[in-house]
């Protein structure tokens, strides 16, 4: 066997292994208790949610977390981190996970908890990059998707989102408050003319030497 042949078989290989690894991850994430991470989230999808076979379609309906769905039967459905903070999903939120043929998910809100508002400080763990929000003595963990959007930063202000009348561990962003006496926040951008964030998260461009007009509210 030639030396490229060899490598053509170690590659194949080494293929093989991930792939198992990866099937062998999903059926262990599949088979995750949601007992075991969050007892009221799993009393709510016992009580709410439902699955259902529409020909070749399977619908789910289940409960929010903080981080994904849990189903009725306690299995966990995942859900991508950008649709998790566009949405600004909070804990006991009930979903409807449709499953399509090709495997794909889409996901919709039909249940949203009563929220309420809270201000914290933006913390991030050094070690792993994780971001919390420390609220009075409480910290509430958030999605790092979120924090990116709103290019948050360790010390900024930020608006929460929780459970009107329960207890969370995960918090949703609604929106951050930039401390403009760090490096590279707010006032930089706007005294360089090059880039403002809007309230929206979404840039504005405002040109060096003139005025740039906003849209209105």
């Amino acid at each position: 066997m030639s030396e490229s042949e060899n490598k053509l078989f170690e590659l194949q290989q080494a293929i093989e292994h991930a792939t198992a690894q990866l099937n062998k991850a999903r059926q262990i994430l599949s088979s995750v208790q949601a007992s075991d991470l969050n007892p009221p989230v799993v009393q709510r999808a016992q009580q709410f949610a439902r699955v259902e076979v529409e020909g070749n379609v399977q619908v789910v309906e289940g409960v929010f977390n903080g981080q994904n769905m849990v189903g009725p039967d306690g299995k966990i459905y995942t859900i991508p981190a950008n649709y998790v903070s566009k949405s600004k999903l909070v804990e006991g939120d009930l979903l409807k996970l449709t499953i399509q043929p090709d495997g794909s998910f889409i996901y919709k809100q039909i249940g949203p908890v009563e929220r309420k508002r809270l201000v914290g400080k933006l913390i991030r763990n050094p070690e792993t990059g994780d971001f919390s929000v420390l609220v009075g003595q409480r910290n509430y963990r958030v999605i790092k998707a979120a924090i990116t959007y709103f290019k948050g930063e360790a010390g900024d202000e930020v608006v929460l989102l929780v459970p009107q009348a329960a207890d969370s561990s995960w918090a949703a962003v609604e929106n951050i408050i930039h401390d403009t006496t760090l490096p590279g926040t707010m006032t930089d951008l706007l005294t360089s003319g090059v880039e403002a964030e809007l309230p929206s998260g979404d840039a504005a461009e405002l040109p060096t030497g003139a005025e740039a007009e906003l849209p209105s509210a």
